[in-house]
């Protein structure tokens, strides 16, 4: 793309600035459109940087959780692999179009949404969850830590959060490079404590009625929901660790494949060892029961995941900044680093006790903004033109305030709050048929893909002519 054709648009075109595949420069570009000079990287860095990312203790949480439900060992199993294929697919497809697109998950959401209409989604489920996800992560390895060392909680937490600001302020590149590598030594640590867990525990393969979550086929699908919402966590930010690949054919498909493997494959490993420990220790919170399983091998357990802790806050913080700038926050990358990192120590602080009960009800809520913010997502990058020239070109246009992709992201959200399931807030369609579980992620995708199709041909929103959605434009 020539720069006379960007030139329209503010800061959509970025200089060369000899980034490449340094480890030690700062990244030096943000939601700028990256440049064909600067694409670099083979698409199996994507499988290394989101297996790392996967191999954390919060999917063993959400496993411990079974055992709440009172499912049998099957049927939790079934649930998360189930969770895994279809959440993960999403994954890759998004990952996919960052190689093509060239810029983060969330400035594409400015082309269906609006720069207005874009912060609502941004301001709350990408900023909040960046800064919420890296506390919960911070919390597990600072929990992790204090059991090993004896050490306060406030020293362990600000340590791992010391070294997470640290990478994520250099960026991209020594992201993907200590990803790669912590993905050979965290499968190392989780295959021990996979063994010891399998050696000490025992399957249950049989309800439990008098479970105080117990709630037959209803609890089977908030368990799915609660895995299928994980990976959908994610999803805001797939296209921000993807975005310098070459755009190419086989780089698209390559990065759609190596992203659903790698989360694929960890969501399922982590889900199912977290089933395991809820159904074999008599602790009440995951670390505990990690360290009861473990036994004389606890130490290595608790530093398994003290190390895991990293790979997973990397992308948070990273993501968390680009989310900032997205807002039109003039601030450069590794300032809104700096800012996240604060901002999660000082959630860890406050959030550190009564964590497990805390962390669903995050999940849950984040997850019900970004089911319909995804959903309109797709559909504008298969539908409404923005695989061409002047559709990238009016993600850096600030004049348009509002377009119809906002109101599907608002149906989705509001008409989907009846079914919401979570302990903050129970719709009233939830609470009346409890055995139905949580429907919200789905009934607020379709909701939003619905509105979006009604109305994507009407005149846009902000006055602008419609971009050419032929399949001829379809340049990029």
């Amino acid at each position: 793309m020539s720069p006379e054709t960007m030139s329209a648009a503010e800061n959509s075109v970025a200089e060369d600035r000899g980034y490449r595949d340094s480890l030690t420069k700062i990244e030096p570009y943000g939601i700028e459109h990256i440049p064909d000079v600067e694409r670099h990287g083979k698409p199996r860095s994507q499988f290394f940087l989101w297996f790392a990312a996967g191999m954390n203790f919060p999917i063993v949480v959400l496993g411990f959780s079974a055992t709440y439900f009172g499912l049998p060992f099957w049927a939790a199993v079934l649930a998360i692999v189930l969770a895994g294929v279809t959440s993960s697919a999403g994954m890759g497809y998004l990952s996919a179009m960052g190689v093509r697109l060239g810029v983060p998950q969330q400035m594409q959401g400015r082309g269906p949404l609006g720069f207005i209409g874009n912060l609502f989604p941004v301001a709350y489920v990408n900023v909040f969850a960046g800064i919420g996800w890296a506390a919960v992560t911070v919390i597990l390895g600072g929990q992790a830590i204090a059991l090993l060392t004896d050490i306060p909680f406030w020293v362990s937490s600000l340590i791992l959060m010391g070294i997470q600001l640290g990478v994520a302020v250099i960026g991209y590149n020594l992201i993907h490079f200590l990803q790669r590598i912590l993905s050979f030594v965290l499968v190392v640590g989780f295959v021990f404590i996979t063994i010891v867990a399998a050696a000490n525990g025992k399957v249950v393969n049989t309800a439990n009625e008098s479970a105080p979550g117990f709630d037959g086929i209803g609890g089977w699908i908030i368990f799915f929901g609660w895995f299928f919402s994980f990976i959908v966590a994610w999803m805001p930010f797939a296209s921000d660790y993807s975005r310098y690949l070459p755009n190419t054919p086989g780089n698209r498909r390559g990065a759609g494949w190596a992203t659903m493997s790698g989360n694929f494959v960890t969501l399922v490993w982590m889900g199912i060892l977290g089933t395991l420990l809820g159904s074999t220790t008599t602790a009440s919170d995951s670390i505990g029961a990690l360290k009861e399983l473990m036994g004389p091998w606890a130490a290595v357990g608790l530093g398994v995941v003290a190390l895991s802790s990293f790979t997973q806050n990397f992308l948070n913080v990273y993501g968390g900044a680009i989310s900032i700038q997205t807002m039109g926050v003039p601030v450069k990358r590794h300032t809104a680093v700096v800012f996240i990192c604060v901002a999660s120590y000082l959630v860890a602080l406050w959030g550190q006790t009564g964590f497990n009960s805390g962390f669903t009800a995050f999940l849950n809520l984040t997850a019900y903004c970004i089911a319909p913010y995804v959903a309109v997502l797709v559909c504008d990058y298969l539908f409404g033109g923005r695989r061409t020239e002047r559709g990238l070109r009016e993600l850096f246009d600030k004049s348009r305030k509002f377009e119809w992709g906002f109101v599907a992201w608002a149906a989705g959200v509001v008409l989907s709050s009846p079914f919401w399931m979570s302990s903050i807030y129970t719709g009233p369609i939830a609470a009346a048929f409890p055995q139905i579980g949580d429907l919200s992620y789905y009934v607020g995708g379709a909701v939003a893909a619905g509105v979006y199709f009604a109305t994507h041909r009407r005149k846009r929103l902000s006055g602008l002519e419609m971009l050419d959605r032929s399949a001829a434009a379809q340049t990029l």
